[in-house]
């Protein structure tokens, strides 16, 4: 049995550090990540003890220029699934520009995103 949101977006935001993940929930494997942790990235930042939207933004572009390597820009077709309105609710509601900062930068970079809502997932469950 396939997954039908095979691809899936995964957020992980501190006050620190913003680390962003496509899950191949398939196998449960990670295929791309990019995380203002990293040495490259975070020396082009100027985030000091925080990061910020613009350092959300520069993580969602780096993460699209790594899904196009591996070539899953369009999420083998179907695209990649990201619930916004969940993220928020976890990632607390001061968090919200930069996830909306990560998703615009994948989409500018030309990635196929596919936004859940929580409708979507109520209905699944009947």
């Amino acid at each position: 049995m396939t997954v039908l949101k095979r691809y899936v977006l995964r957020l992980f935001i501190s006050i620190k550090y913003i680390t962003a993940n496509v899950v191949d929930r398939n196998n449960g494997r990670i295929v791309a990540t990019a995380s203002t942790v990293e040495h490259d990235i975070k020396g082009s930042l100027e985030c000091g003890r925080s990061c910020n939207a613009k350092a959300a933004a520069v993580v969602g572009e780096v993460l699209a220029m790594r899904l196009r390597v591996e070539g899953l820009e369009e999420g083998q077709g179907r695209g990649i699934h990201v619930d916004v309105n969940k993220e928020v609710e976890k990632k607390g509601f001061k968090n919200r520009t930069k996830i909306w900062a990560i998703v615009n930068a994948l989409k500018s970079n030309g990635i196929k995103l596919i936004l859940d809502d929580k409708d979507d997932n109520a209905r699944a469950n009947y």
